[in-house]
C-alpha cells in the first residue's frame, strides 16, 4: 500500500475502497465539472511572495471563528452521508475532528443524527441547514440543533434548484439498504430511493427543498432560534453585502464545491471581491479546492478567516476511518504551519494581502 502522505493519496486508497456509486457521488461535480477542476486550478495559479529573516521560531496556528477558539483556521465542511465511507460515518469524522481542536458541520443529510453526533465530542459542532418545503420540519431541525448544542446555524442557499451531476445519474444513485436521513426520520424524509431514470438524490431535493427561500427567511430563522446563522453559498459581493444588511453573522464564499452551477466562478477567486465589500464585518470562510496548507495560507492572505474543507475527510475516513479523518487533518496543519513560517509569519493575523500575486 503507498504511503499516505498527502491529501491525494488519501483520495487514491479511499477510491480503491469505496463503492463506484459512493466515489463519484463524493468526487463528482455537475454537468462538465469545470467548476470542479477550476476549484484547485484557481489555487495553483496563485503565487507566494514569501518574506524572509523574520523570526518565525514560534509558531501559533490558532485562529477565533464566532467566538471559538481552534487549534488552526481549517474548519471540516458539511458533507453528506458519511456512512458510505465507513460504517461509524459522521460520529467517527466528530471524533476526529473534536481531537484536532476544530469545528465540525454536520450537514442536515447526515447518516447520523444532530444528537448522536453531539454527544460524542466537545468541540464546537455547526449544523448546515436546508431548508424544506415542510416548514415545520425545518423548524424541527433548527430547534434540534440548538438544544444540542450546536453553536451555529450554516444556511445553504445555492441548492434551491438542482442541477445534472451526470456522474450520480449513469449510477441512479441512492442510499443502500440501511443507511437513512437520520435527521429527517421524525418527518419522514429519510429514504433516497433508486429511480428507474435519475439520481435518486436529485429527485429528493426537487420534491422537498424549498425553491422559494430568499433574504427574508434569515428573519424567520432568527424568530427561532437565538444561534447565529452563517451564509453559504455566496460569491457575488452584493450577496456579500446583502448578507450584512440581513443579519449573517458570518459568510462562507462556496460554490457547493463545484457540484451546483457549473462554470461558477472558482471560490478563491470570488474571495477578495467578496472581503472588500464586507470590510471586516463579518467573518468571511472560503471551502472549494483546499487541498495544501498553502491553499490554507492563500485563503487568508486573501481575505478569509479560515478555510473549510470536504472531500479531503471524507477520503480519510474512507480510507482509515477516524484516524484517517485525523490524519488528514494533521496533514493540513502541519502544511500550514511550514508555509506560514516559511512566508515570515508567526501567526494568522500576521498573514496579508502582499503575499498573494494579483489574482
Amino acid at each position: 500500500m503507498t504511503e499516505l502522505i498527502s491529501i491525494r493519496d488519501f483520495e487514491s486508497a479511499a477510491r480503491e475502497k469505496l463503492s463506484s456509486m459512493a466515489y463519484d457521488y463524493y468526487r463528482g461535480g455537475s454537468s462538465d465539472e469545470i467548476t470542479l477542476a477550476e476549484n484547485d486550478a484557481a489555487y495553483d495559479r496563485l503565487r507566494l511572495y514569501h518574506r524572509v529573516l523574520r523570526d518565525v521560531s514560534e509558531r501559533d496556528l490558532s485562529t477565533d471563528v464566532l467566538g471559538s477558539r481552534i487549534s488552526m483556521p481549517v474548519l471540516v465542511a458539511p458533507t453528506a452521508f458519511h456512512q458510505l465511507a465507513h460504517p461509524d460515518g459522521e460520529l467517527a469524522t466528530a471524533r476526529a475532528t473534536a481531537a484536532a481542536g476544530t469545528i465540525m458541520t454536520l450537514s442536515t443529510l447526515s447518516n447520523c443524527s444532530i444528537e448522536e453526533v453531539a454527544a460524542v465530542g466537545d468541540a464546537p459542532l455547526w449544523f448546515q441547514l436546508y431548508v424544506y418545503r415542510d416548514r415545520e420540519a425545518t423548524r424541527g431541525l433548527v430547534e434540534r440543533a440548538e438544544a444540542a448544542g450546536c453553536t451555529a446555524i450554516v444556511l445553504t442557499v445555492d441548492a434551491q434548484v438542482w442541477p445534472t451531476r451526470e456522474r450520480d445519474v449513469r449510477n441512479r444513485f441512492h442510499l443502500p439498504n440501511g443507511l437513512q436521513i437520520a435527521n429527517l426520520m421524525p418527518a419522514g424524509f429519510d429514504e433516497i430511493r433508486q429511480s428507474h431514470s435519475d439520481s435518486g438524490l436529485a429527485h429528493y431535493v426537487v420534491s422537498l427543498f424549498d425553491p422559494t427561500l430568499d433574504w427574508s427567511d434569515l428573519a424567520w430563522l432568527a424568530e427561532i432560534s437565538s444561534l447565529p446563522v452563517v451564509i453559504k453559498g455566496i460569491v457575488h459581493p452584493d450577496d456579500a453585502s446583502l448578507a450584512v444588511e440581513h443579519g449573517a453573522a458570518g459568510i462562507i464564499v462556496s460554490n457547493h464545491g463545484g457540484r451546483q452551477l457549473d462554470t461558477s466562478v472558482a471560490t478563491i477567486e470570488a474571495l477578495p471581491a467578496v472581503a472588500e465589500v464586507v470590510d471586516g464585518r463579518i467573518p468571511i470562510l472560503v471551502d472549494g479546492g483546499v487541498r495544501r496548507g498553502t491553499d490554507v495560507l492563500k485563503a487568508l492572505a486573501l481575505g478569509a478567516k479560515a478555510v473549510l474543507v470536504g472531500r479531503p475527510i471524507l477520503w480519510g475516513l474512507a480510507a482509515n476511518g477516524e484516524e484517517g479523518v485525523g490524519e488528514v487533518l494533521e496533514i493540513l496543519r502541519k502544511e500550514f504551519d511550514v508555509a506560514l513560517g516559511l512566508c515570515g509569519c508567526r501567526r494568522c493575523d500576521e498573514v496579508d494581502r502582499g503575499l498573494v500575486a494579483d489574482v
